[in-house]
């Protein structure tokens, strides 16, 4: 079968991590959509199995081409870094390194064709700053390792899908970087992503910055006008259809009804706020703009229930059929 392969990293060994990717990849459906390798610790995964009540084999794997996806076994690429007495739910430097070293391999990995897609289990950001991995997140940190100077961020649900002008950054911050060019690198980004996963005419809706997107000038000074309304007419005419600048305040409902395939958010919260109302485990994270698609659980590490066995893994099965749906084939 001409499936893509996915390499799936660990994520935050003190984390849920170990225990998503292992109820994951025992789903049927997973192993019908990709080839999946884990980049991580396999003594970890086994750990996570054993807490879990998940009856799986791990096979240790050289290279992706390893990797079988045979029925009641996990491919690992062990990078061998997690002590075995690692305490679960507890912020630790060697398992930030861990995080970042599994990412660092499944970037290399992308780099050289050897996968078509990167699935990410959650890191914590303070335990890669105490490694001495001074990120925002994944996010950034891919883009720094296939030496792409701009991607976006996108967080798709059942119900919406939201890409972000910006991302991790103050809000004060955001407004000023905001600028026609990168308004309409993302909205262009979005558009091909939606066509690349089958909406061949995708209706894209785009917030304002202010509140009622400015009302014609009587909140803000003039951002929706100076800022988004010029790209806007520049991909219009390429012949994408992008609406706005739209309030935002209820432009996540219209969207929620059908009305746009996507939106795009101007900052961070804007965006995040309401795809997290509609529920954590049902969204996933897509970064655009790398050589590969990368997706990932919308969660964190959620150390208070992490090593319990309670973890669920629906994001994760979600993020791994938006990633198998969305890459290249070999």
């Amino acid at each position: 079968m001409n499936l893509p392969t996915i390499a799936v990293t660990m994520g935050d060994a003190a984390g849920v991590g170990p225990e998503v990717v292992v109820r994951a990849l025992v789903e049927p459906e997973v192993r019908g959509l990709a080839r999946c390798v884990v980049v991580g610790d396999a003594a970890r995964l086994a750990r996570a199995a054993e807490i879990c009540g998940v009856d799986v084999r791990f096979k240790t794997v050289g290279s992706p081409a390893e990797a079988t996806g045979e029925a009641g076994v996990i491919d690992v690429l062990d990078l061998g870094i997690i002590p075995a007495d690692l305490p679960f739910g507890e912020l630790s430097e060697v398992a930030g390194e861990g995080a970042y070293r599994y990412v660092a391999k499944a970037a290399e990995l992308a780099m050289a064709g050897e996968v078509q897609a990167i699935c990410t289990a959650p890191l914590n950001k303070a335990a890669l700053h105490a490694a001495g991995h001074r990120y925002p997140g994944h996010t950034e940190l891919l883009a720094e390792l296939c030496g792409v100077p701009e991607v976006s961020m996108m967080l798709s649900t059942g119900q919406v899908r939201v890409i972000h002008v910006t991302t991790h950054i103050g809000l004060v911050d955001a407004i000023e970087r905001i600028d026609p060019g990168l308004v309409e690198r993302t909205v262009r980004r979005g558009h091909r992503t939606m066509v690349d996963s089958g909406i061949a005419e995708p209706k894209i809706a785009v917030c304002g910055i202010n509140p009622h997107a400015g009302e014609n000038g009587l909140f803000g000074r003039g951002e929706e006008e100076e800022k988004i309304v010029p790209a806007l007419e520049a991909c219009r005419a390429d012949g994408i259809d992008a609406q706005g600048p739209l309030p935002a305040d209820t432009v996540f409902f219209r969207a929620g009804r059908g009305d746009f395939d996507l939106v795009v958010a101007m900052y961070h919260d804007q965006g995040h706020g309401p795809v997290k109302i509609l529920g954590l485990e049902a969204g996933v994270n897509i970064t655009v703009g790398l050589p590969v698609i990368r997706t990932s659980v919308d969660h964190g590490t959620a150390f208070d229930i992490a090593g319990t066995g309670r973890a669920e893994a629906g994001s994760m099965v979600e993020a791994l059929r938006q990633g198998a749906a969305l890459a290249r084939r070999p």
